[in-house]
């Protein structure tokens, strides 16, 4: 157990109980050319998360944690992706067209790829499938929690 020092209150850490959880650190969101810039953000701002980032992935390594990555990305054959979400692409580019870094957020592109700095190493998880799983299982738990208040 770690006693942590945190605001608003401090907490204790059960390194067996817990994970780093690292959300879509993708080349095509953080990188220059990638569908992020494409889309118009600053990815200099979206970078400068990597620094801290990867100083707390080393900790979490070094702690033993569990650690996941997740990324979106779609199938090749883009059967996963719902044409509402390929629709919605303002720019000339979206979901599935070619793009700098290969397709664009399809599993297995250059640009789907994690960040090299936070690259997981073996043992850690890097999913697409729990991407989409977690991100309805918490949509789930927050309809459930405000449908009891």
């Amino acid at each position: 157990m770690i006693a942590i020092d945190a605001t608003p209150y401090a907490f204790e850490l059960i390194p067996e109980q817990c994970a780093l959880l690292i959300i879509d650190m993708q080349r095509d969101f953080l990188e220059p050319g990638g569908f992020g810039a494409m889309l118009g953000n600053d990815v200099g701002q979206l970078a400068g998360v990597v620094a801290p980032l990867k100083r707390l992935l080393a900790a979490a390594r070094e702690a033993g944690l569990f650690v996941i990555h997740t990324r979106e990305g779609h199938r090749p054959d883009l059967s996963d992706l719902p044409a509402a979400k390929k629709r919605r692409g303002r720019g000339p580019l979206t979901i599935g067209d070619p793009g700098p870094m290969g397709r664009i957020l399809v599993q297995g592109e250059p640009g789907h790829d994690i960040v090299p700095e936070l690259a997981p190493i073996p043992g850690q998880v890097a999913s697409d499938f729990l991407a989409a799983r977690l991100a309805y299982r918490m949509m789930g738990l927050a309809l459930r929690s405000a449908a009891r208040t």
